[in-house]
């Protein structure tokens, strides 16, 4: 799971000299790119694993609920949107002691949970209505468990940097 930003950086023959984008390459990798010709940068703003909740998110509220992996564009009021709703989960789930979902086994047939002591959401109400977990194939854990948590924090310091940076913004997914 992606969040990339794009910058348009074309320089048009009537574009002056001292206003238009100067880029250099270095590296293996750059033989043959005339950088007269780039048209765009594309810098990866965040990387996601397995946040099941941030990806439904983004397909309920961008995507149309098509989860297609295909590229959207995400505008700074769904940004903001999302930062609001992963803030106020957060501030509203306590992390107590409990028992962690870690996976699945399949014994005689059953699938059988694997488990180990961790810390779980003491009451995920909030977390359910606002940014729910979506099962599916990759889709990692749907409990309200320390790894949401962890998914909520690193999706709030994703989202600070790109809003405080501004620009245009894109989310993609692959499975």
């Amino acid at each position: 799971m992606f969040l990339y930003r794009k910058t348009y950086v074309k320089n048009w023959e009537h574009t002056p000299e001292e206003e238009k984008t100067k880029i250099s390459l270095t590296g293996n990798r750059t033989e043959g790119i005339d950088t007269n010709k780039i048209v765009e940068i594309v810098e990866e703003a965040g990387y996601w694993r397995k946040a099941n909740a941030i990806h439904n998110w983004f397909v309920e509220n961008v995507q149309d609920g098509m989860d297609d992996c295909r590229e959207y564009y995400v505008s700074e009021e769904q940004l903001r949107n999302l930062l609001s709703l992963v803030d106020t989960v957060l501030k509203e789930s306590k992390l107590v002691d409990g028992t962690v979902v870690t996976g699945y086994l399949i014994k005689d047939g059953k699938e059988e949970p694997v488990l180990r002591k961790g810390k779980v959401i003491e009451n995920p109400t909030v977390a359910e209505r606002l940014l729910p977990t979506r099962n599916g194939f990759f889709f990692g854990g749907t409990e309200y468990d320390e790894d949401y948590i962890q998914d909520l924090e690193s999706t709030k310091r994703i989202l600070e940097e790109a809003l405080a940076k501004g620009g245009d913004y894109y989310y993609s997914s692959s499975w």
